[in-house]
C-alpha cells in the first residue's frame, strides 16, 4: 500500500507537473508528495525528476517508468478498493476531530452502535474548539463549522449552523417579549469575545421574510466559551444567542425559551470534512455513512434550523 501511494504521488506530479499540484489532487501536503517520489526513487535506485526552483521535469528515465506504470495505478487502486469494500471488514484508528459539545451530544451517542457494527475500528477522537489540519495531523475527518475547504477537503453537509435569541423562563417572567433583534437591547446581554480576534462578537439576524437587523445585545457579561454563555443564560443571568444545537438540548429540559422565534443569525454550516483521497479508508467511509445516515433518518437538519421558525424550537407561552 506504502509503495502504491509512492507511485501515485510519481504519476500525478508527472501529469500536472509539479509536487503542489499532485498535492492538492491527492489531498496531502506538498512535501508529503515530494518525499513519497524521494522514496520511490531511493527504492528504484534511479531519479525520476529534475528539479529546480522554478520546474519539475522527468528524467528519461522518468519517462520509461511513467510509460510503464502510469496506465495501471488506477487499476490498482480500483482493484484494491473493491477487495477491501467487499471482503474485509472495516479495521483500524479512527481519528477524528469534532467541537467539544456538538461531539459530545450528538455524535458520541453513536459510538455504542458504531462499535456493535464496526468492532475492529479504533476510535480516536478529540474534541476541541481549533481549526485542524486533517492531512498534516494525521486525522481521518473532522466535524465541526467553518473549517477552510482547502484543495483536497471534502466537505458534506450535516446540518445548518444558526444562532438564535434564548433566555430562562425566570428572567423573562415578569418582562415583556421582544418582537425584533432590535428589542433584545432591553435586556441584560451576555455576548461573547472571539479567542482568535479578542473583538466582541457581532451578529446580524434574519427572518423568514428575508429582512435583516442587528442583533441589538448589550455587553453586561462578556465570555469567550459559547457552552458557559448558554449556562449563563440558563442561570437566568441574562439574554444571549446561542447555537440551536446547544439550544435544543435547553430547550427541552424547559431551562430555556426562544425570543424571537422568526429571526436567527446564519453562521454557516455544521460539516464533516474529510480528505479527498483517491482510496478512502474503509474504516473513514462507513464512518461518514455512518453519521450521515443518522442525521438524515433523525431529520436532525430540520430540527436544528432556527429559520424553521416556531415548527422545531420551543418558545415561551
Amino acid at each position: 500500500m506504502e509503495n502504491l501511494g509512492h507511485l501515485e504521488s510519481f504519476v500525478r506530479s508527472a501529469e500536472l507537473g509539479g509536487f503542489s499540484a499532485a498535492a492538492r489532487r491527492l489531498g496531502l501536503t506538498p512535501a508529503a508528495v515530494s518525499r513519497n517520489v524521494a522514496m520511490l526513487e531511493r527504492s528504484l535506485g534511479i531519479r525520476l525528476f529534475q528539479r529546480t526552483t522554478r520546474k519539475l521535469a522527468l528524467t528519461e528515465a522518468g519517462e520509461r517508468f511513467l510509460a510503464q506504470v502510469g496506465g495501471h495505478v488506477e487499476a490498482l487502486q480500483v482493484a484494491i478498493a473493491d477487495a477491501s469494500s467487499g471482503n474485509s471488514e472495516p479495521v483500524g484508528i479512527l481519528k477524528v476531530s469534532m467541537s467539544p459539545h456538538f461531539g459530545r451530544d450528538y455524535i458520541l451517542p453513536l459510538l455504542p452502535a458504531f462499535m456493535e457494527k464496526y468492532p475492529r475500528i479504533r476510535p480516536e477522537w478529540t474534541f476541541e474548539n481549533r481549526q485542524v489540519d486533517l492531512v498534516t495531523e494525521g486525522y481521518d475527518a473532522a466535524i465541526g463549522g467553518g473549517l477552510d475547504l482547502t484543495p483536497g477537503l471534502i466537505s458534506r453537509t450535516l446540518a445548518p449552523a444558526h444562532l438564535v435569541a434564548v433566555a430562562s423562563p425566570a428572567y423573562m417572567r415578569d418582562r415583556a417579549m421582544p418582537v425584533d433583534p432590535q428589542g433584545l437591547s432591553a435586556f441584560v446581554g451576555i455576548q461573547m469575545r472571539s479567542s482568535n480576534t479578542g473583538r466582541i462578537r457581532q451578529w446580524s439576524m434574519r427572518n423568514i421574510a428575508g429582512e435583516e437587523m442587528p442583533a441589538a445585545l448589550t455587553g453586561t457579561f462578556i465570555m469567550n466559551d459559547p457552552a458557559a454563555i448558554a449556562s449563563a443564560a440558563s442561570l437566568g443571568l441574562g439574554v444571549a444567542l446561542i447555537a440551536t444545537p446547544d439550544a435544543l438540548i435547553y430547550f427541552e429540559r424547559r431551562e430555556l425559551i426562544r425570543l424571537l422565534p422568526d429571526w436567527y443569525a446564519d453562521i454557516g454550516t455544521i460539516s464533516l470534512y474529510y480528505a479527498n483521497r483517491t482510496l478512502l479508508p474503509a474504516k473513514t467511509r462507513v464512518f461518514i455513512d455512518f453519521v450521515t445516515e443518522y442525521f438524515r433518518k433523525e431529520k436532525l437538519a430540520e430540527r436544528l434550523a432556527g429559520s424553521l421558525g416556531t415548527s422545531n424550537l420551543p418558545r415561551t407561552t
